[in-house]
């Protein structure tokens, strides 16, 4: 069996003091260059917006972050702006060791349609590319961290399930945004009952 490691939107705007602060998403960093050091394969995701992103509240008059608006059928939560496209918020944090790093796989980038998943589109029309390039590879297992446990991180896990992947969760690898206090907690709860394996960083070898 084949195995390869992504890690989820380790990006500026994501970690304390950034647009969209993740609480001590800083601390991922350095789970992510040990467990790099485990892999052949390395991905990285990389949210990328452009400006008049459907997310973004400011898009929305009289609509502010954490509300919920509705288009195309679709729930989409309203956030800060964030990681929008060649902005340094953008950037792959400083101390992340890219030199593992064999594909970054951008998402968001349709200001219609938001992207959790590394996989598809928020309305499941459009792939990122990312399954047909891990099949190319003959990938057959995931190990997935990263931010945030509720968003990104839970539907890229979900996605890799539902296409075949025998995933695993790399827990201390990730921290929640935690819109309700829950949240990341139920994300966990969510994934380990498709099947998703919850493992510690120092499990892998």
């Amino acid at each position: 069996m084949k195995k390869a490691l992504i890690l989820v939107d380790l990006q500026n705007d994501f970690m304390p003091g950034g647009a969209l602060a993740v609480d001590k998403a800083d601390e991922v960093i350095p789970v992510a260059n040990r467990v790099q050091q485990q892999f052949k394969y390395v991905i990285a995701t990389q949210d990328w917006h452009p400006e008049d992103h459907i997310c973004f509240a400011k898009n929305h008059h009289g609509h502010f972050p954490g509300e919920f608006i509705h288009q195309a059928g679709l729930s989409q939560m309203l956030w800060p702006v964030h990681c929008v496209q060649n902005t340094k918020g953008a950037e792959f944090v400083k101390n992340l060791k890219l030199d593992h790093i064999i594909k970054v796989v951008r998402k968001g980038s349709n200001p219609n349609v938001d992207s959790y998943s590394g996989f598809f589109e928020n309305d499941h029309q459009k792939a990122t590319g990312l399954a047909e390039f891990l099949k190319k590879l003959q990938i057959t297992e995931l190990y997935i961290m990263g931010v945030a446990t509720d968003y990104c991180v839970k539907y890229t896990v979900l996605d890799s399930c539902k296409l075949g992947f025998k995933t695993y969760l790399i827990e201390d690898g990730c921290r929640a945004v935690n819109v309700n206090p829950e949240d990341g907690r139920l994300a966990i709860s969510e994934m380990k009952a498709v099947g998703v394996k919850i493992i510690q960083s120092d499990s892998i070898f």
